[in-house]
């Protein structure tokens, strides 16, 4: 169930992925600047999260390489150890507010869920994968008993997925199907903001949503109407939105990931925002590891893409870099990977090299 490609062709796959990524990222930051510059917003914000996606994914590409087994099992104890002991951690650098339930919380013990099932499927010890399987479990149960529904539900998802996962051959199907995922979770986003569900689905979703987080994501979108182009600037949605300037405690979010995009940086920015999802699965495509702990990651980091189409989980730096490390870790190439064939290759050519 690993890459089959060999070692020059999967470096050249790896070189196209990561110039990708260096791409995608550099766009998203630029034109933060771009759109701020415009109209005098705030690119700070989008800035640290491009900073600390590109950190978390380096250090999970170095680490996954050194301990393929250890560096995940240690992130996912880091994550659930954080979101347990620290109740108060801010988007962006200032500590001011909760992690919320429905957010940060449920990313943050998502991510974890995904770490720990990626740590269960690198290694064959039968004792070890046990123990990290059971981590998992934990992970999920402690979702439920912190009251974060959203969170128990998407890490128990991510649980069925790296089962099933275990099951398939071919993860092109799989990470096609995580795509589709991501697109009807944000298609359905933006049919509520604009009112084209049926009435009675609408109000369905509003119970479950909220009504002013749905006044929200209506403020969002019409902003993105008026400013389709560049947008309204970073930062800005609070300072002109009606629903957030009447709210005695607001963050100035829109709450999902997405219209907030939308609203701020334009249709550029929308474009970006999916470009950076589709970066990632396609790195996780290309990656050199087991299809079960591709498809995991992939599971994981697409409930992540869920829950910040409905809440402001990627305004927190902790979910930020817990994203990129989990990305990066299931793309590194272990250095124990080497097999018996290169090495003797390299020796071959050292010999040929030697007077």
């Amino acid at each position: 169930m690993t890459s089959d490609a060999g070692p020059g062709e999967d470096g050249e796959r790896r070189n196209v992925s990561d110039a990708a990524g260096v791409v995608v990222l550099g766009a998203c930051a630029t034109w933060s600047l771009i759109t701020a510059a415009v109209h005098d917003g705030r690119p700070e914000g989008v800035l640290l999260a491009v900073l600390a996606l590109a950190a978390g994914y380096a250090a999970g590409r170095i680490c996954g390489a050194l301990l393929p087994v250890a560096a995940p099992c240690a992130g996912a104890l880091a994550g659930l150890g954080l979101a347990v002991a620290v109740p108060h951690l801010a988007p962006g650098p200032q500590i001011v507010a909760p992690l919320g339930h429905a957010g940060a919380t449920a990313a943050l013990l998502t991510l974890c869920a995904g770490a720990a099932c990626c740590a269960a499927w690198a290694t064959d010890a039968p004792t070890r994968r046990f123990a990290m399987g059971a981590l998992a479990v934990g992970i999920t149960v402690t979702a439920a008993v912190l009251g974060s529904t959203s969170g128990f539900v998407t890490c128990a998802a991510v649980l069925l997925c790296s089962v099933a996962a275990g099951r398939m051959r071919s993860r092109g199907l799989g990470i096609a199907g995580l795509a589709l995922s991501a697109a009807l979770v944000t298609g359905l986003t933006w049919a509520i903001a604009g009112k084209a569900l049926p009435a009675g689905l609408t109000e369905s979703l509003e119970g479950q949503l909220t009504p002013h987080r749905i006044q929200l994501w209506q403020d969002a979108l019409h902003l993105a109407h008026r400013n389709a182009a560049l947008g309204v600037g970073p930062e800005r949605f609070g300072e002109l939105s009606s629903t957030a300037t009447s709210t005695l405690l607001s963050d100035d979010k829109p709450h999902s990931a997405l219209l907030q995009q939308a609203a701020e940086q334009g249709v550029v920015g929308v474009v970006l925002l999916g470009s950076s999802f589709c970066w990632v699965l396609h790195a996780l495509w290309r990656s050199p590891r087991p299809t079960p702990v591709v498809l995991t990651a992939g599971a994981a980091l697409t409930a992540l893409a869920a829950i910040a189409s409905v809440g402001n989980a990627l305004s927190f730096t902790a979910v930020s870099v817990g994203a990129g490390l989990l990305a990066g870790l299931a793309t590194a190439r272990p250095i124990a990977d080497e097999s018996p064939q290169e090495e003797m290759d390299e020796r071959a050519r050292g010999d040929r090299l030697t007077p």
